[in-house]
């Protein structure tokens, strides 16, 4: 399984955000430090927003905060949040798609369908055991990281 770059791109939102925790962080901010467009970094933040994991502010003094605190942020949620389709095979896709035609001619006697929904359930359940704050623990390291030398 493969998370989207958008999925990814909120993963770091999230993190630099809760880094910053003295202070607002701005889409400027994610944008540079990550180096991702400023418009990506946009969709991410009205994604993560509507989802319930940020808050923003607007105008002069604004930017980013964890709309809950780090520990209540499940990366299984977000992660679920952020990814559109996780049907890593064709028989995996939802039963509307499947009525619009196509489809795997084993499907419903295969056996792997079953192997590919568990191994699909067990990623999400190990997400599921951390939170943002288990993702951001390592903070001094994580801060030498991704501030830029003077």
């Amino acid at each position: 399984m493969q998370l989207s770059q958008f999925t990814d791109y909120a993963l770091r939102t999230l993190m630099l955000t809760a880094l910053n925790t003295d202070r607002r962080t701005t889409i400027e901010e994610v944008a540079t430090t990550y180096g991702i467009s400023k418009e990506h970094v946009r969709k991410v933040v009205h994604q993560l927003t509507r989802l319930g994991f940020l808050e923003g502010t607007r105008g002069r003094g604004g930017g980013l905060r964890l709309a809950m605190p780090a520990e209540a942020i499940r990366i299984g949620d977000v992660v679920r949040g952020t990814e559109t389709n996780f049907a890593m095979a064709e028989c995996l896709r939802r039963e509307r798609d499947r009525a619009l035609g196509g489809g795997c001619p084993i499907d419903g006697v295969c056996r792997l369908t079953g192997m590919l929904r568990g191994a699909a359930n067990a990623f999400l359940a190990e997400l599921d055991r951390h939170t943002l704050a288990d993702a951001v623990a390592n903070r001094p390291a994580l801060l030498t990281r991704l501030t830029p030398a003077a």
